[in-house]
């Protein structure tokens, strides 16, 4: 049986919970983890550097199109440091197109803020109720500023199911 990504809620007991309330958008999709030694962050480390080429070519596509409106360039999901290891992030580094905003034994927040919008996602882990395995947690939560955020989602939402989709069940194949 393939180990598929199940839409969920956010955790209740991770950080990212008390930001669903009043956003825009979000989504929370779990699936078994086929490394469950990792920390969350070593999670999407791993899944970040795998990105798959179709992802980063949409993310090329995304920086063309919103640099016509002066929002920025993010850069690919892959563009992660291959010389630093988990431990080495420290809240406020970047991490990829990400900036660390908290880490804990269970859960990592990612995040990027700009005029129209701030994203934060969470990569939670807990152990499962019914056997040995760790289950990891991707949740996302947007909060638009303005009308251009708004208009930026329209086309992002869908786009972001499918790639949230794949990262998380890259989380659950092992490598």
């Amino acid at each position: 049986m393939k180990n598929q990504p199940i839409e969920t809620e956010a955790p209740v007991d991770s950080m990212i919970h008390k930001l669903v309330q009043g956003s825009y958008f979000h989504d929370a999709w779990s699936i078994n983890a086929a490394e469950p030694s990792l920390d969350p962050l070593s999670q999407f480390l791993r899944v970040a550097k795998a990105t798959p080429a179709w992802i980063d070519s949409a993310m090329k596509l995304r920086n063309r199109l919103v640099s016509l409106l002066g929002l920025k360039n993010l850069g690919g999901l892959s563009e992660i440091d291959s010389s630093k290891v988990a431990t080495e992030y420290k809240p406020g580094d970047r991490v990829g197109i990400f900036t660390l905003i908290a880490k804990s034994e269970t859960e990592i927040l990612l995040g990027d803020s700009d005029k129209h919008l701030d994203v934060v996602v969470s990569l939670h882990h807990r152990q499962s109720r019914q056997s040995s395995q760790k289950i990891v947690t991707v949740t996302t939560v947007v909060k638009v500023h303005n009308w251009l955020g708004r208009i930026y989602m329209t086309p992002v939402r869908p786009a972001h199911r499918v790639i949230v989709q794949a990262m998380v069940r890259a989380i659950g194949n092992a490598a």
